[in-house]
């Protein structure tokens, strides 16, 4: 018999998988990994601006994610340096200062190992809603989204000659992977998270069919990854978070050694 903890981590990280699977695909397709990092780095500097203002921790990390794209928008569009260059500034800019700011309060009582590697196993029922139900509506998001998005990775140009309004859904995507990413700090951590954007639609993508096929199966490795990653660490005492993580790359290692079909993947 399961203990109630154990079925609230296993609920929280299906939910979770639910919604960083089709969303991961888009970072694998736009190649936008170190875009999920400098979000994932700006947390530190969310948990210091939540003790400044006393706001909740989750709250502080999706408002300093959120602040986080809207300056990369702007920039890319003001500035003159490399996107890549950008993002380096603004993660390890963001990552130093939330340090620096957290470093005034050393009476403050927060587990960093906790943020920084997650703790899936102390995720309370309020906790459990929030996942739900923030799933709930980001997969909504991301189903209206899909098109001008799916249409802007493809060809950007197209998409703005069929009207599809593709920067207004990039944006969106980017606020879209602020809520996520602040939703699953919780659960796999600062430093687990975009691995677990990347590593279940990377497992899927030589076998998918199409981009709706390749975003299922990513959710479905995602959910696989956590059952296995919990289980694991129940059985050999390990961190949960972590745990997870490895699995979710035994997967994508057991895929490499799989039979590749016809991909219709956006590329």
């Amino acid at each position: 018999m399961l203990d109630d903890f154990f079925i609230r981590a296993l609920l929280a990280g299906i939910g979770l998988a639910m919604v960083t699977g089709p969303a991961g695909c888009f970072i694998v397709w736009r190649r936008l990994a170190y875009f999920g990092e400098t979000i994932a780095h700006s947390a530190l500097l969310g948990v210091a601006i939540a003790v400044l203002v006393d706001l909740h921790l989750v709250i502080g990390i999706f408002v300093t994610a959120a602040l986080v794209v809207l300056a990369m928008y702007y920039l890319e569009r003001r500035d003159t340096l490399p996107t890549d260059t950008l993002l380096g500034l603004l993660s390890h800019g963001g990552l130093a200062v939330g340090l620096v700011l957290l470093s005034f309060f050393p009476n403050m009582r927060v587990d960093l190992q906790a943020l920084l590697f997650g703790d899936i196993l102390a995720v309370s029922h309020t906790d459990l809603a929030v996942i739900w139900g923030g799933g709930v509506l980001a997969l909504g998001l991301l189903w209206w989204i899909w098109r001008p998005l799916l249409a802007a990775t493809v060809s950007p140009d197209l998409a703005v000659v069929a009207g599809l309004k593709p920067e207004r859904a990039q944006l969106v995507f980017g606020i879209l992977l602020a809520a996520v990413i602040a939703a699953a700090i919780k659960i796999v951590g600062v430093l687990l998270i975009v691995a677990l954007l990347i590593i279940p639609s990377a497992s899927v993508r030589r076998f998918a069919a199409s981009p709706e096929q390749m975003a299922a199966g990513a959710a479905v490795v995602g959910m696989t990854a956590v059952a296995g990653g919990l289980f694991a660490s129940a059985t050999f005492d390990t961190p949960s978070g972590p745990s997870i993580v490895v699995t979710a790359l035994v997967l994508f290692i057991l895929t490499r050694l799989g039979r590749t079909l016809p991909a219709g993947d956006a590329r």
